[in-house]
């Protein structure tokens, strides 16, 4: 295949309509808007007027928020952990960090850290350097001895204009 030999699927593109060239082509007049009005105009935006009655999107009422900046957290059970340790990729009673969880093919990538989840059985003991953990994964660690370590998060930096006020 050479470059000039490249071409669309069939299908794939549409030639545009020739619109307002007269009322035989069944596109003339009014090009296929209706009549006239605010939405044969261009640039409208009324996807969220009702009428002048109150809108949904405002009559409902609104709850909690979305981080702007919300944490990537891998996820592991504690079965995954246990199924390394069988298979040789962690020893038991080592120290387990995100490095280590990833060399033994547990975390695919670092992200934002790691937050272990109690799903599975954990057998061995096993110290864990992690950036979260769940209630029934902590107990579960504890009980067979294992130490369980958190990562401290860095302090969120200022942005510009927490700067700017802290500098007048």
């Amino acid at each position: 295949m050479k470059l000039n030999e490249l071409r669309n699927r069939p299908g794939a593109t549409h030639r545009a309509k020739l619109l307002g060239r007269g009322i035989g082509s069944g596109l003339g007049k009014t090009s296929g808007r209706g009549v006239k009005g605010q939405k044969a105009r261009t640039g409208v935006s009324i996807k969220g007027f009702e009428g002048g009655q109150m809108p949904l999107y405002r009559r409902i009422p609104k709850r909690g928020f979305a981080a702007i900046h919300p944490l990537k957290l891998a996820e592991v059970n504690l079965g995954r952990l246990q199924d390394a340790v069988d298979g040789g990729r962690l020893k038991a009673g080592a120290k387990v960090d995100i490095e280590a969880m990833i060399n033994a093919g547990v975390v695919r990538r670092k992200l934002d850290g790691v937050r272990v989840l109690g799903d599975g059985e954990l057998k061995v003991k096993l110290d864990l350097v992690v950036d979260g953990i769940s209630g029934p994964a902590r107990a579960a660690v504890e009980k067979l001895g294992g130490s369980i370590s958190i990562v401290p998060r860095p302090a969120p930096q200022p942005g510009p204009k927490e700067r700017k006020k802290k500098a007048a």
